[in-house]
């Protein structure tokens, strides 16, 4: 319950924001059509010229379509990402279990590893519980979409503290990864850049 009262709380945020867009918008075209009259306005009531037909009319102005909300909803459910996904049969069986995409060259795996794509982003999942984190990753990788980020980081913690030495969030984030649509590959990071404790991600 605590997933989907997020979940509603991000949608709400959202729909706020696409309002507040809509009144903007409304403002900015009430402001362009006074300047379009500006002239009338400063110079009083004037005749038209006679003999001439051409009629001009301002086109209606169409209510604005709540069309990146609608978009922003569909993003944030699409990224709800499941928990029970079966993730070993797609990890690489190297001792970091690395993953790429199908039809992605086992070289790519060979360049993150070695830095070769300079980090863009990173996002830290320390703190954050369960449900939580899986938003935060959800939105991450769709901004990074947005922005135009290809290479990030994810750093999820190394648990240590966790039973059997394997954190939670260190499990969950390579499965989440592999159900969104947007990662290429995913390696574990390099010692300087969190080692067992984070992941560089490539992204479409």
């Amino acid at each position: 319950m605590a997933g989907l009262a997020e979940v509603q709380r991000v949608l709400r945020s959202r729909r706020e924001i696409a309002e507040r867009l809509a009144r903007e918008e409304a403002e900015r075209r009430a402001a362009q059509e006074r300047e379009q009259r500006l002239f009338e306005l400063s110079v009083g009531p004037v005749a038209r010229l006679m003999g001439n037909s051409q009629v001009w009319r301002q086109p209606p102005t169409a209510a604005p379509e709540p069309r990146q909300r609608e978009a922003d909803e569909a993003e944030v459910l699409r990224q709800a990402l499941s928990d029970g996904f079966d993730v070993d049969s797609l990890l690489e069986t190297d001792a970091e279990l690395s993953y790429r995409r199908e039809g992605i060259p086992s070289n790519v795996l060979n360049r993150l590893r070695r830095g070769h794509w300079s980090l863009q982003a990173q996002l830290d999942l320390h703190g954050l519980r369960r449900d939580e984190a899986r938003l935060a990753l959800g939105e991450f990788l769709h901004q990074c979409q947005v922005r135009g980020q290809r290479c990030v980081r994810v750093v999820h913690g190394k648990g240590l503290g966790s039973p059997g030495g394997e954190g939670v969030l260190r499990v969950k984030v390579r499965r989440w990864l592999v159900q969104h649509d947007a990662v290429l590959a995913f390696v574990q990071a390099r010692s300087d850049e969190g080692g067992a404790g984070a992941l560089v991600v490539l992204l479409s």
